[in-house]
């Protein structure tokens, strides 16, 4: 794992199984060669590009957030509901990790350095490049499918509980930027 990665995702160190810790790592890692942008950028640019000019919030502070949130919910599923709906730890935390991977591909930088969508995410939106990310590192199918319904592509399918925890962490840390009202 690079020191770069390290940096951006001390949470990583969350996820008990070493391979998926790897695995997950390497994504990113991959994620960074290819794209445009750079770590430093990920600390700069906002998040989404669906809120407007002023939202100052950034990509890794909104990530990170998501991290905090899904592993708090998967614990307290745990917790309350044990046996009966079992919750994959490791599972939840690498695909809340992984679900915005693929914005390292969807976004590039205009000449004043703000980010934008770029020709290829206009082609493919980060849920299905995250996922041919991950799948070229080795990431488990329970992973991949976080990261494909995540999103609102995920409407279509049928969640696991992990991929329900991550989906509704996510926007729950989105929608409210994008539909605030001020008074």
């Amino acid at each position: 794992m690079t020191e770069e990665v390290k940096k951006l995702w001390p949470e990583l160190e969350w996820i008990k199984d070493q391979t998926l810790r790897d695995k997950t790592a390497r994504t990113w890692e991959k994620a960074l060669e290819r794209s445009v942008l750079t770590a430093e950028d990920l600390e700069k640019i906002p998040f989404t590009l669906l809120c407007g000019p002023d939202l100052k919030v950034s990509f890794m502070a909104h990530k990170r957030c998501v991290v905090h949130i899904a592993r708090a919910s998967a614990e307290k599923m745990n917790d309350f509901f044990g046996s009966d709906l079992p919750v994959n730890m490791d599972i939840v935390i690498s695909g809340a990790i992984l679900a915005d991977v693929g914005k390292l591909l969807e976004y590039e930088l205009d000449n004043n350095k703000k980010a934008v969508q770029g020709k290829y995410g206009q082609y493919l939106r980060h849920p299905f490049s995250g996922v041919s990310l991950a799948e070229e590192c080795g990431v488990p199918p329970e992973v991949c499918h976080i990261i494909a319904a995540h999103a609102n592509e995920g409407d279509l399918v049928k969640r696991t509980t992990e991929a329900y925890i991550v989906h509704h962490a996510d926007f729950m840390t989105f929608l409210p930027f994008k539909s605030r009202l001020i008074v």
